[in-house]
């Protein structure tokens, strides 16, 4: 079979070789997966360039999220059998609950060889039943930005219907939190640099759209788009320094501000301090993806409500997977980047 793999941290890109590498043999609570799809995230970009401040074993296979259909079961597996169509977990330890240390240590495409390649092996733990309603390459988008929405608006308090939601900008996870948001009957307040893409945002559901390069205060805006300017219940915070002063802003008593990225660089002047949480009484919380239990109840919704994830148009091959990774580094993509991988 055909693979990647990420050999160095030190060449960028040229890190990844494609090479050939024999079709793996079942372990007896392992599955045998013909992957179909993979998509990317911005972690795997900055894997290879030695950027990604989480553990890594190289040489290791790239991707955490990927979808197929299940060609061979160990003798010990239950979950599964030949021909059921599945996605995989990020964190391959982590099943239900809290995340612990051991579990951070499982990182797919990280620590343990991901999906771009032709034949994966899996721990029967390491994947779930693949959504009924979406293509081998829509499920492939689900293991990592679909998951770590769903933990920021259900992991810890919660979504109700009639609450606010605050997303910031176009990128995978804050495009579903719109979505799963909207599914359940909250509104959506979206933030984003481009009229065009503000267009795009409403399309897709988003209630109010504030451009924040034309308004840098787009904090008190949307708290004032909230009744009784009350606040937000949930942000979605991935901007990190250069937007948490305006998420503190907004953020409504008891809210909770989940912080899921630093795209916005890490260095900025007016940063929130801890005690900011005192003063406007609410949670801040760090959400590393989810637990195979939190991504199963994501797939019922997804299911139920007939979600489909955004993927961009255009579609690489898994002999292009390095073309995928220049694409995706100039940001020319909206929503997901996916390979079709056989």
């Amino acid at each position: 079979m055909k693979q990647w793999v990420v050999e160095s941290k030190d060449k960028d890109f040229d890190g990844l070789v494609y090479q050939d590498a024999p079709v793996p043999e079942v372990g007896e609570s392992e599955v045998l997966v013909k992957l179909q799809a993979a998509s990317l995230n911005y972690r795997d970009l900055i894997i290879p360039k030695g950027k990604y401040p989480f553990p890594t074993k190289l040489p290791v296979v790239p991707a955490s999220d990927g979808a197929g259909e299940v060609v061979e079961v160990g003798s010990k597996v239950t979950e599964f059998k030949k021909g059921d169509r599945v996605a995989t977990l990020f964190n391959q330890g982590h099943q239900y609950g809290e995340i612990d240390i051991p579990a951070t240590h499982t990182g797919l495409g990280g620590v343990i060889d991901g999906v771009l390649r032709e034949y994966g092996i899996f721990n029967e733990k390491g994947l779930v039943k693949a959504a009924k309603n979406l293509s081998a390459l829509e499920n492939s988008t689900l293991a990592c930005a679909a998951l770590t929405s769903w933990n920021a608006l259900y992991g810890l308090k919660p979504l109700k219907p009639g609450q606010t939601v605050l997303v910031q900008g176009t990128g995978g996870v804050s495009m579903f939190a719109l979505q799963f948001a909207k599914a359940a009957g909250a509104t959506v307040i979206a933030t984003t640099s481009s009229d065009q893409k503000g267009e795009k945002l409403k399309k897709l559901g988003a209630d109010h759209v504030i451009n924040y390069k034309i308004d840098p205060h787009w904090g008190e805006t949307a708290r004032k788009l909230t009744p009784d300017a009350a606040g937000v219940d949930h942000v979605i915070e991935v901007g990190g320094p250069g937007t948490l002063r305006q998420s503190f802003n907004c953020i409504k008593y008891e809210g909770v501000i989940s912080v899921i990225g630093f795209l916005g660089g890490v260095n900025a002047q007016d940063q929130p301090a801890v005690l900011d949480t005192l003063s406007n009484i609410c949670t801040v919380r760090g959400v590393y993806v989810g637990s195979k239990a939190l991504m199963r109840d994501m797939i019922r919704a997804i299911e139920a409500n007939d979600i489909h994830p955004v993927v961009d148009e255009k579609v690489f091959t898994l002999d292009q997977a390095r073309d995928a990774y220049e694409y995706m580094w100039a940001q020319k993509h909206f929503g997901k980047l996916t390979i079709k991988v056989n």
